[in-house]
């Protein structure tokens, strides 16, 4: 399968999210693209549009390379055998984590303002992105709502490669997707158009649903 752009994905998923519709879920994006795929499952389902973010933890000198991930309330996935190959000390740990927390911090901050943070215990939550890869971030994410006791925590993810799917449906209620291709290689080859989304279209996005909320 090859999809249009993210809003094709979001209409697809939605698809497959109908039985959600009426339950007010609390629909959490990953910007920044998942933020566009949200968007199509937000009007679908109805609900609370609203933002994730986890980072990963470079390797010293090599921060492309994930030696781990954290999310902004400090739940940090360590990929210790990694970390033990690599000799890396836990004091570059705990302040390449923090770094990232307070980046985490200041994202949200851009994008929700000073908005509230939404309510996740006693709520169905569904989580979004564009695609996953080795779901390393996404691990984080699901981590940390999960310590806020939501009734339900759901993940729509349109394209990822089997394994990784496989370790994210043990830590939800229920894994929707389109597509997990054993050649995957990386999330964008799934798209005709992958155009990096900006920090404004995010905003508009979130304003527009909220805006949307309140009439509503």
């Amino acid at each position: 399968m090859i999809l249009k752009d993210r809003r094709e994905a979001g209409e697809l998923l939605a698809e497959r999210l109908e039985i959600y519709k009426g339950r007010d879920p609390l629909i959490l994006a990953v910007p920044r693209g998942g933020v566009v795929v949200a968007e199509q499952i937000h009007r679908a389902l109805g609900g609370e549009l609203d933002l994730i973010i986890t980072r990963k933890i470079g390797a010293p000198n090599q921060r492309e390379l994930a030696i781990g991930s954290t999310s902004g309330d400090g739940v940090v996935m360590l990929n210790d055998e990694l970390i033990s190959r690599l000799g890396i000390f836990p004091d570059y740990v705990q302040k390449a984590a923090a770094k990232e927390q307070a980046e985490i911090v200041r994202r949200l901050k851009l994008y929700r303002g000073e908005k509230k943070l939404p309510q996740i215990e006693g709520r169905l939550v569904i989580v979004v992105d564009d695609g996953v890869a080795t779901g390393y971030t996404m691990l984080a994410a699901l981590s940390s709502l999960r310590q806020h006791q939501p009734t339900e925590l759901a993940l729509a993810v349109p394209v990822g490669p089997p394994e990784t799917f496989a370790r994210l449906k043990k830590e939800v209620s229920a894994l929707v997707y389109l597509e997990a291709p054993v050649d995957f290689a990386a999330v964008g080859q799934f798209y005709k158009h992958f155009d990096q989304v900006s920090d404004d279209q995010v905003i508009a996005i979130l304003q527009q649903a909220q805006a949307e909320g309140n009439s509503g």
